[in-house]
């Protein structure tokens, strides 16, 4: 029988993995459960990509470990599960790779199972397959390997390791050594101790499926040479077996458009998805961290009252829209105030439409209305100046759109004579993901994120709220357009503006600078070849650190 407390009735675990960093290796359920659960207990190998993806609000709390420092003790860890269970709590317990393989997953389950705690187990793809195969590793093959075998490489407190390793080289299959670079050298020792040919194919794995991997492939006698010389850290596992040689062929993620590459996108998280998915097909790693989110302003007398003339006007009247998410809150309000449309677009005078840029056109369209205004250039001074040019003398015009639009706009409609209404429909709000920040400063004054994106002003003064004092010449801005250039430049952003305003030219940008055949190059190092230098071994050669400056920032 399932326990209860006085207060709650029991609630669940979920224990999942979460695969070994790349986010496209996230169970479809284990990427539910991370909607659904009420607090999300995880380690220090989820990846930054996929952290991104928790939402803001989610109870998270963290319990990494990494070799050597456990700063959380598994009995800890054990005593929070049946702590948060014990509230009523869906808790769901993210850990890397598979739970089950060398996580320490059965051990959680037995205290749970003692407490009467509910549970389930989501498995997660695992690291021993997953990273040989993204660095081009079948770990078997039919003409030189029937079986795998997978090792922890975690040596015992007295520095041993508990391996019969002349029995792993009687099975002549790939050997998979786990939590292994602290011990290489007595792995590799012990291989050939037991009689493994040292000339047998081996290579070392570093950050496996995430914008960070690299490989080295050399021979069991060779691999702890060819390693250091590498720099190799952790995470990382060795592989051992004739399958090795293949990578040389087979290799295939770090060939993508952008394999290797790492971006962090600012978009609210409502319009994020379309630019991540697009970066993720062309091979890229996404950080997504919304700077800011939309609220908003509901309810909105004003807007009512202003809508309430604009149905009276006679003569030409324009309704102008500056960006997707103003299309949709407008709808949104029109519902909430039970107004048709028909009492917009039937009354007296003739109603038309612009729109700021294409994917607000789209936007529009999708609802069954065409503009009758889309400037050449995506800009709301180019808006204004188009506008002015277009509309009759005398027309009204309503704009619907964020509390802080751009200045630019107005003054052009003004200046042709024009009636403005400008008209508040929603309000930005800084976002601070707090399981991010730390670890993206880190990344970013490290070199380990190529760029960041940015759409408006105000997704770079969130960032640099969310972000808080750093030197930010670490950071490459990929801008929509200028004036969302001019804000980055106040921060000393290294700047990159997209041809046009929209998000095929955003990719098209990044796909300029950081695509293959530009500036990008692989990661790899093969026995007998000089390692090619990424933009991560270009930082690792100096001090892979940003200047000494460092601004303040405000809140946004």
């Amino acid at each position: 029988m399932i326990k209860q407390n006085s207060d709650h009735k029991t609630g669940k675990v979920w224990l999942a993995g979460a695969g070994p960093g790349d986010e496209g290796l996230l169970t479809v359920k284990t990427a539910e459960l991370m909607e659904t659960a009420d607090v999300i207990v995880y380690d220090a190998l989820i990846s930054p990509e996929i952290l991104s993806s928790i939402p803001a609000e989610k109870e998270a709390i963290y319990v990494g470990k990494h070799a050597g420092n456990h700063p959380v003790p598994q009995e800890e860890i054990n005593h929070i599960l049946v702590r948060e269970a014990e509230k009523g709590k869906r808790v769901l317990r993210l850990k890397g790779g598979d739970p089950f393989v060398f996580g320490r997953g059965g051990e959680e389950l037995e205290v749970l199972k003692e407490a009467g705690i509910p549970f389930e187990v989501v498995p997660g793809i695992t690291s021993s397959v997953a990273v040989p195969a993204y660095a081009g590793i079948p770990v078997t093959h039919r003409d030189h390997t029937s079986s795998f075998h997978v090792i922890t490489g975690h040596a015992r407190k007295d520095g041993t390791l508990n391996i019969d390793f002349a029995s792993l080289v009687k099975l002549n299959g790939t050997l998979v050594f786990l939590m292994s670079v602290a011990s290489m050298e007595k792995i590799l020792n012990g291989l050939m101790e037991a009689g493994m040919d040292p000339q047998t194919p081996a290579a070392v794995l570093e950050r496996g499926t995430t914008a960070g991997q690299r490989r080295v492939t050399a021979t069991v006698g060779t691999l702890k040479e060819k390693s250091d010389q590498a720099g190799i850290g952790t995470p990382a596992i060795i592989v051992a077996g004739k399958v090795c040689a293949l990578a040389g062929e087979l290799h295939w993620a770090e060939d993508r458009i952008l394999g290797g590459r790492r971006f962090l996108l600012t978009r609210p998280r409502q319009n994020i998805s379309s630019l991540a998915g697009r970066l993720r097909d062309l091979g890229a790693q996404v950080i997504e961290m919304p700077a800011i989110r939309t609220e908003p302003i509901s309810p909105n007398p004003v807007l009512q009252d202003a809508l309430e003339r604009f149905c009276l006007k006679s003569g030409e009247k324009w309704l102008v829209f500056t960006s997707p998410i103003g299309v949709s809150v407008f709808f949104e309000q029109l519902a909430e105030l039970r107004m048709d449309l028909r009492k917009l677009f039937c009354g007296p005078g003739e109603t038309k439409i612009a729109a700021i840029g294409s994917a607000t056109g789209r936007a529009l369209a999708e609802r069954g209305i065409f503009p009758d205004l889309v400037p050449g250039v995506y800009s709301a001074a180019e808006l204004g100046r188009e506008l002015s040019a277009k509309a009759g003398k005398g027309s009204h015009i309503l704009i619907a759109r964020a509390e802080q639009g751009s200045e630019d706009l107005i003054p052009p409609l003004t200046a042709a004579g024009l009636t403005v209404e400008d008209i508040s429909l929603y309000r930005t709000v800084c976002e601070v993901n707090p399981l991010l920040r730390e670890q993206v400063r880190e990344m970013l004054e490290n070199g380990g994120i190529d760029a960041v994106t940015f759409t408006s002003g105000s997704t770079v003064r969130g960032f640099a709220g969310a972000v808080g004092e750093m030197d930010y010449s670490c950071v490459r801005a990929v801008c929509i357009g200028e004036q969302t250039a001019r804000q980055a430049e106040k921060y000393g952003m290294q700047i990159e503006i997209a041809e046009e305003a929209s998000m095929d030219a955003m990719v098209e940008k990044i796909t300029e600078l950081f695509g293959r055949g530009g500036s990008r190059s692989g990661k790899e190092t093969d026995d007998g070849a000089a390692g090619r230098a990424g933009s991560r071994a270009v930082y690792e050669a100096g001090d892979g650190k940003c200047g000494s400056g460092s601004l303040k920032t405000t809140d946004c």
